[in-house]
């Protein structure tokens, strides 16, 4: 006790302020050292500047020249398209900049009830609920959904958002390998003893390239009385006829239950997200969902910019057509040079190099070659996966594709990637 009572005391003697730089010194030891391991193993993101709007040409800060941009989520080239802008600048004008409110105050205007509405017709559902991203969609489905009585069964592979969203939850949770429906035969017969039962998947998984068989997914969710929850961000808009998604892709729009997708890639560029599905669940979302209820409205201008998007969208597919023809060039293009390209027939095409370093310096040279580019490495993507990923637009000419593929050959074998 008597020590005890003397180092007291002579804490009590330091500065606060002392003590405070002494704790401020000691975390930036720390984390100094975390840095400068990312920095030694190859997987350091630097941030490269845009000076321009998005799309298939861009301006990058410090390089000269305009740059093709293949690496952006732009799957339909709508970010920058006038009517999309113009619907933006209208809804600013008539709405105002932001609500400064969350939903349940006093941020819910008219648009978004009626993009809301407009969101469940296109996927065919009874409701829908806007959020500020589709991470925080995720971040709220799962916790205000599922009890410790219930179970959640989820792919390996998928996103970060579901992976933080499970967490969030208090069910039992399970795991199966990526794409792996006998693990996942396995584990939903395990779960029975659990109320519900809900299989968590991506639809089109955004590092590899790949589409969920949500065919079997959902056999299976039936054979062993399953929900069926998708995240079709890097679907919605694109997959399918008429760019429903996964689940029109593979003719089972009527057995998924839940959706998850966002307003920031192909539905315009911007930002938000939303839960699409049965009007219950929705209503319960609008009550629980804590991003919902402690997050600022959707800004309307983003509003404005999605709801055409859709519109341009339903009104006809051919742009849809077009991405799909521009894929399969680049993909086959790059195959017939020796790359391996994950995935199929999805517009994320990861050029797949395994080591972290060829990845990042095999970008950079990609960059002075007039082509963005982005390495991809551990945490994003496992140790010894290491890619670049392409993703292709629909407003890419056959010509950007060509020289794109032309500029990965060249770079390809200055780095000994390519013979």
């Amino acid at each position: 006790m008597w020590a005890g009572s003397v180092w007291r005391a002579s804490l009590s003697r330091v500065p606060c302020g002392r003590r405070a730089q002494s704790a401020l010194a000691q975390l930036r030891g720390i984390l100094e050292g975390e840095l400068e391991g990312i920095r030694e193993a190859g997987t350091w993101k630097s941030e490269r500047v845009i000076t321009s709007r998005q799309g298939p040409h861009i301006d990058v800060d410090g390089v000269s020249g305009g740059i093709l941009n293949f690496c952006a989520n732009n799957y339909l080239g709508l970010s920058s398209h006038p009517e999309v802008i113009q619907a933006g600048l209208q809804a600013l004008e008539e709405f105002g900049a932001g609500l400064s409110s969350v939903r349940f105050i006093c941020g819910t205007q008219s648009i978004h009830k009626n993009l809301e509405a407009k969101i469940a017709r296109f996927h065919q559902r009874e409701d829908a609920i806007l959020y500020p991203s589709c991470f925080d969609a995720n971040a709220g489905l799962f916790e205000a959904l599922l009890t410790p009585e219930d179970a959640v069964l989820s792919d390996e592979l998928n996103h970060a958002s579901i992976i933080d969203g499970i967490r969030l939850c208090k069910a039992h949770k399970y795991r199966y390998g990526h794409l792996d429906m006998a693990d996942l035969e396995a584990k939903l017969q395990e779960a029975q003893k659990h109320r519900l039962r809900l299989v968590a998947t991506d639809g089109a998984f955004s590092m590899d390239g790949d589409i969920a068989p949500l065919q079997e997914i959902c056999r299976l969710a039936s054979r062993y009385g399953a929900l069926v929850f998708v995240d079709e961000c890097h679907a919605t808009g694109f997959l399918g006829p008429t760019g429903r998604g996964t689940d029109e892709l593979l003719g089972v729009m009527d057995q998924v239950t839940i959706i998850n997708s966002t307003l920031g890639k192909a539905l315009g560029g911007a930002s938000g997200g939303y839960t699409t599905g049965p009007g219950f669940l929705v209503s319960l979302l609008r009550q629980r969902a804590r991003p919902y209820l402690f997050s600022n409205s959707l800004p309307p201008a983003a509003v404005g910019c999605a709801s055409k998007a859709l519109d341009l969208l339903m009104e006809s597919n051919t742009i849809i057509q077009s991405m799909a023809a521009k894929t399969q060039r680049f993909r086959s293009k790059m195959e017939a040079a020796g790359f391996t390209i994950s995935g199929a027939s999805h517009p994320i095409c990861p050029v797949m190099l395994g080591d972290a370093r060829l990845a990042s310096r095999m970008a950079d040279d990609m960059l002075k070659k007039g082509i963005f580019v982005i390495g991809f490495s551990y945490p994003v993507v496992p140790k010894g996966k290491a890619r670049i990923r392409v993703q292709i637009s629909a407003v890419h000419s056959e010509e950007d594709i060509d020289r794109c593929v032309e500029a990965f050959v060249e770079v390809g074998r200055l780095h000994g990637a390519l013979p």
